[in-house]
């Protein structure tokens, strides 16, 4: 089971409310914002924002903390790999960068996920 190693809880991501409820997961998932501002799973209104990564079971608009910036344990992967999320399931994995595959990290060590989720571009001239 993934688990949060280095987080800073000031510049490390954020909290916002959960859209739906959320069972404790294994893995992490990528996540984005929603038109209502609540966390849901994949791209959504954003695109990918960051990375839930809990044990605990949570309900409905009850607060999570979305990792932009950190690293994850035990997390299962490959050595020197780039790992990317997919914008409509959230699933992280080493499959290639894409239009829907976008890169959240990066491994060390084979159990270390660095994640390093970049900020969505808005073009706000429009």
């Amino acid at each position: 089971m993934a688990r949060i190693d280095k987080y800073d809880p000031i510049a490390g991501g954020f909290r916002a409310p959960l859209n739906a409820a959320y069972t404790g997961a294994d893995a992490p998932i990528a996540v984005g914002i929603n038109g209502s501002g609540r966390v849901v799973v994949g791209a959504s209104s954003t695109g990918i924002v960051g990375v839930v990564c809990s044990p605990v079971d949570k309900a409905a608009g009850d607060p999570i903390d979305v990792m932009t910036a950190g690293e994850l344990v035990e997390f299962g992967g490959a050595a020197g790999t780039v790992y990317t999320a997919n914008t409509t399931t959230g699933v992280i994995s080493n499959t290639a960068k894409s239009a829907t595959q976008v890169v959240v990290g990066w491994t060390v060590e084979a159990d270390r996920l660095i994640v390093r989720v970049d900020t969505p571009r808005f073009d706000l001239d429009t």
